[in-house]
């Protein structure tokens, strides 16, 4: 049993795992890596090491005899739930190197990916992450770190782009974008990179976002559907799915995702991960296939807060290509000095339960979870409903906002791509691709629907479109979100994550949200259809809510709460879904 397990069953009070039945779908096309090529990769690197030694740039023996002493195989840490603080720490000291942190998540994916639980996280991986690796620990040797990201492999959704002649694909899960050329990275990857971050791979993702059709969470044409590991083909929630579970289960160091309405905060919640939904404008949208303008953004989703907020502090700022981001403070906070686990202490929240969820199970966690709060020392203010409760209730604004936008800002997107061997220039063009390919997009029996695009497709920008803009930003900002912060002197919000993306997501507005309870063990399983909606021990979570630009302050509510209760491990993932590789069977082999 493992250090972490044993950390895990001494939190849940038992010694048992779960033995669940599994059932798989057959396996889909997907660009991987295998085991053999990143031997023949790892050779060549190791022949330009000693090269490299040749001609003087090795490291000094003292270095290298430190690093061999050191390698015991107890004082690697869990990959499971290894923070970046403790790879960037066995990072600098030698223990391993970013090649061999590579390597170990690439053989993660590979146990669970498309084998095992085929739980399809990663549409595909970096064929030049291993060298990417191998140069960034060169350069920590010979001149430091760049940041607290440097060599340290991340996951990004497969709506962020990535330079083509890196290897990898940015298709937002569909074979309509297959080969695409993007002109530039995505800007919060341009800003990974610049940290010294690996891009190790593309999550698969709810396709389009979410936004074609109603289709189940986690399915994409190319990356087929996606599941949890929390609960055997359990729904893993999107659109960020791939984000999600590639986080929860050390696929990777962290992940990216992108929301438009819930699309990081609750895949976050249903993979027991902290995930941060930035203020629209905090981070840049330029290169991310977009949904709509007025409401995308990109955000970290992670297995602590700590990591979450070293994450958002590298990919936050201004952006000249995103005008969305000039509304933002000048300066960008270090969100990591907003780790403060007292910092509850005097704070106002206010409970608006218009937006609870009807699970019970969810309402009683959150409710303990509220006396928890008030011991920290806080002042929690039960309820605290909006004004505009009932307008957001009834509202169709974001269909139609949604609706429009998508349509205008894809065809940008695609306009401004440097190829498209597939030949598609617009929305009609999509529709009229997966139609054309139905065995590969449109698969039966579940799969089958692109209603939204054709009701997108027959969208105009009219002055219904400025006035459900206009009522959005009344009914989430002004009468809203803002207006119960003011009407009850709040400091933020405070809800079950199950009901907090939807005013958020209309004004525009932060969450935080952080992993607060499991269903319990006797929960019935639902059919798979294809995946389950409820099972035992799916993960729930809590958020933090607050008005533009509030996330240094929801950080550090978040921050301290999850210091408090270490709700994460209380409940590990099944035993199939937890990939066996560690740092162990790689370094030194």
């Amino acid at each position: 049993m493992t250090t972490l397990q044993t950390k895990a069953n001494a939190i849940r009070g038992d010694g048992l795992f779960r033995d669940q039945p599994l059932a798989f779908e057959s396996d889909r096309s997907c660009t991987r890596w295998s085991t053999s090529m990143m031997r023949r990769l790892t050779r060549r690197i190791v022949f330009f090491a000693v090269l490299a030694s040749l001609l003087g740039f090795c490291l000094p023996q003292d270095r290298v005899g430190a690093r061999e002493e050191t390698v015991k195989p107890q004082s690697f840490p869990d990959l499971y739930e290894a923070s970046i603080a403790e790879l960037q720490a066995g990072l600098a000291s030698g223990l391993f190197t970013s090649v061999d942190l590579v390597q170990a998540y690439f053989a993660r994916i590979e146990e669970v990916n498309l084998q095992g639980p085929t739980l399809r996280a990663v549409i595909e991986t970096n064929p030049s992450a291993l060298a990417q690796a191998a140069a960034l620990d060169q350069e920590r040797q010979l001149t430091g770190p760049r940041s607290p990201l440097h060599g340290i492999p991340i996951i990004v959704k497969d709506n962020i782009a990535t330079l083509h002649s890196e290897g990898m694909n940015t298709t937002a899960g569909s074979f309509a974008l297959l080969g695409s050329v993007v002109p530039r990275d995505a800007t919060v990857a341009a800003k990974l990179r610049a940290a010294g971050t690996i891009i190790l791979g593309k999550a698969n993702l709810s396709e389009w976002a979410n936004f074609r059709g109603r289709v189940p969470s986690g399915f994409s044409g190319r990356g087929g559907q996606a599941s949890s590991p929390y609960v055997p083909l359990g729904d893993p929630s999107g659109s960020s799915s791939g984000s999600g579970i590639s986080s929860a289960i050390g696929l990777a160091a962290g992940a990216l995702g992108s929301e438009t309405d819930g699309s990081i905060v609750s895949p976050s919640q249903n993979n027991n991960l902290v995930g941060i939904k930035p203020t629209v404008g905090l981070t840049s949208r330029a290169g991310v296939v977009p949904i709509s303008e007025h409401q995308d953004t990109v955000g970290p989703m992670c297995r602590s807060v700590a990591d979450a907020a070293t994450i958002l502090t590298i990919i936050a700022g201004r952006d000249p290509l995103d005008n969305f981001t000039l509304a933002q403070p000048t300066v960008v906070p270090d969100y990591t000095k907003a780790l403060d686990k007292t910092a509850l202490k005097g704070v106002r929240l206010g409970i608006p339960r218009g937006f609870s969820p009807g699970n019970q199970n969810i309402i009683a966690a959150f409710n303990a979870s509220v006396e928890i709060i008030r011991l920290l020392g806080a002042t929690v203010i039960d309820p605290t409903d909006f004004p505009s409760l009932a307008e957001i209730r009834a509202s169709r604004n974001e269909t139609i906002v949604l609706d429009t936008d998508f349509k205008v800002d894809v065809n940008r997107y695609i306009a401004d791509l440097v190829e498209v061997p597939t030949g598609v220039k617009n929305l009609a063009d999509l529709i009229a691709f997966n139609s054309a390919h139905a065995d590969q997009e449109l698969v039966e029996p579940f799969w089958t629907d692109q209603s939204t695009f054709i009701a997108s497709e027959n969208t105009t920008v009219n002055q219904a479109y400025f006035d459900a803009l206009a009522a959005d930003k009344d009914i989430g900002q002004t009468r809203g979100i803002d207006a119960t912060l003011e009407m009850f002197n709040l400091d933020a919000l405070l809800l079950p994550t199950s009901g907090a993306s939807g005013p958020a997501a209309i004004a525009g507005y932060p969450i935080v949200t952080v992993p607060l309870g499991f269903q319990p063990a006797n929960t019935t399983l639902s059919p798979a259809q294809p995946t389950r909606s409820m099972g035992p021990n799916q993960p729930f979570g809590i958020s933090f809510m607050g008005t533009a630009f509030s996330e240094f302050k929801l950080i550090s509510y978040a921050f301290a709460y999850e210091q408090a209760t270490h709700n994460r491990l209380k409940q590990l993932a099944f035993p199939e879904a937890i990939p066996k590789t560690q740092l162990t069977d790689i370094v030194g082999k």
